[in-house]
């Protein structure tokens, strides 16, 4: 059998001042998540922060498309109940041989011994278990259904978490572009009075106050990517259960992650819920297998009547069935051998997949991890002391203003560059435990 993939779409959105991706996983499908603190609090008119663990928990109860999600799971309950439903038995009536065209003879005498009156009921009875394997069959389906929304919820919390972490760059780009604003004001208001006492010239303090331009840009750039990553962390958090003024707080500073590939393939065969779905896909098939197989054996169909004609009471019994010559459902059971074979098939593939995620996510990880450490290693420290000794030397003359504003620039970008690599390797967390399919990395 060709089981559908009842996957909702989750919309992965990743709106960020400098362009990032990443990634998360869900808890049990069955468990109902507890609600966050935030979530008391989005009802008040005040400023609502929330923490990562806060979003995730408000998007698995609150988003709109996996609420849409888990109603397959009841759909597929209320296919249960239709499954194990028995024949509903038949009443059966007639009267004969009535004087409808001579009136005159209609009499009780007549309808006594002359016409002919019949009750009967009628049932249709299974042969095969059929109705047991139909049960069976839907209940495997609901299974995997199961296991394909806990997988959207994988999905949803990879892509809240995403969005969460593109806001806290925005929000430490902003913090930075601020700084740098804050601190090259005081450069130009410098400039204005060694200009006033003449000691450079027009042209200098005109590039001065034009580097300016780029400090006021980077502030209003990052506040719109700070505003528009909120708005979208909103969707996925479900728009109506928080504040429009909220905000996230979070530690956005870099996490060691200990661990080998092995340990995590090793995890995510355990956990992934898509491969689980894939797994129960085999049994599901396998079921639907043995319900072609019942369907293939003829039903009986038994009926009782009670005849009165001629002053006389007689019970009459009847039984047919069909004599499987031709019809023996012999192309559907086919058809449901290859689905097994097919269900069997997409597992290995979708194991692959999981081990290949797996691997992706995990060197992805120590690439970026290299990147950062890279960073860490001095680099920032170095930008910064090359600004301060540059502007001090600038401030008392012994520097040109293009050596300062070039080492200004410079800072400015290694810590940009250092912002983005931490997004990055926070995201390739994310990615990691996704493909692992849970948030608690062994």
């Amino acid at each position: 059998m060709c089981l559908p993939r009842l996957r909702l779409p989750i919309l992965l959105v990743t709106v960020s001042f400098f362009g990032v991706a990443g990634a998360q996983s869900p808890p049990a499908p069955n468990q109902t998540p507890s609600p966050p603190p935030a979530q008391a609090l989005a009802q008040n008119q005040g400023s609502v922060t929330i923490s990562l663990d806060d979003a995730i928990q408000m998007a698995l109860q609150h988003n709109h498309n996996l609420l849409a999600a888990r109603t397959t799971i009841q759909q597929n309950e209320a296919e249960e109940i239709t499954a194990n439903l028995r024949p509903n038995p038949v009443l059966i009536g007639d009267a004969q041989f009535l004087p409808v065209f001579q009136p005159s003879q209609f009499s009780s005498d007549y309808l006594d011994n002359t016409a002919q009156f019949d009750l009967g009921v009628g049932y249709l009875f299974e042969r095969g278990k059929k109705r047991q394997h139909r049960l069976q069959a839907a209940k495997d389906l609901t299974t995997v259904t199961r296991s394909q929304v806990a997988d959207n919820e994988r999905s949803l919390g990879f892509s809240v978490a995403s969005q969460f972490i593109n806001v806290e760059l925005a929000e430490s780009t902003l913090e930075l572009a601020m700084q740098d604003l804050k601190s090259f004001q005081n450069t130009v208001d410098i400039g204005e009075a060694r200009y006033k006492a003449g000691d450079i010239g027009e042209g200098d303090l005109l590039k001065i106050k034009l580097q300016m331009l780029q400090f006021q840009t980077d502030v209003s750039a990052a506040q719109l990517a700070k505003v528009q990553g909120l708005s979208d962390l909103r969707q996925l958090l479900g728009y109506e259960s928080i504040a429009p003024d909220y905000d996230v707080a979070g530690a956005f500073d870099y996490q060691p992650v200990k661990g080998n590939l092995e340990d995590f393939q090793a995890k995510a065969l355990v956990s992934r819920p898509d491969l689980q779905a894939a797994q129960q896909g085999v049994t599901a098939a396998n079921s639907q297998h043995e319900l072609q197989k019942a369907i293939g054996k003829r039903d009986v169909t038994g009926q009782v009547n009670y005849t009165h004609i001629s002053s006389l009471n007689t019970v009459s019994l009847f039984g047919q069935i069909q004599m499987p010559i031709f019809d023996r459902n012999q192309g559907e059971i086919a058809r449901a051998g290859f689905a097994i074979t097919q269900a069997q098939e997409q597992a290995k593939f979708t194991t692959g997949q999981v081990l290949t995620d797996v691997r992706d996510a995990f060197e992805n990880l120590r690439t970026n991890d290299k990147v950062v450490g890279l960073y860490r290693s001095g680099y920032l420290d170095q930008a910064k002391q090359s600004r301060d000794i540059s502007e001090y030397a600038y401030r008392h003359g012994a520097a040109s203003l293009l050596d300062f504003l070039d080492a200004e620039r410079s800072y400015r970008a290694t810590q940009l560059g250092y912002r983005q690599a931490l997004a990055s390797y926070l995201l390739t967390i994310e990615q990691l435990r996704q493909a692992v399919g849970t948030r608690s990395l062994p």
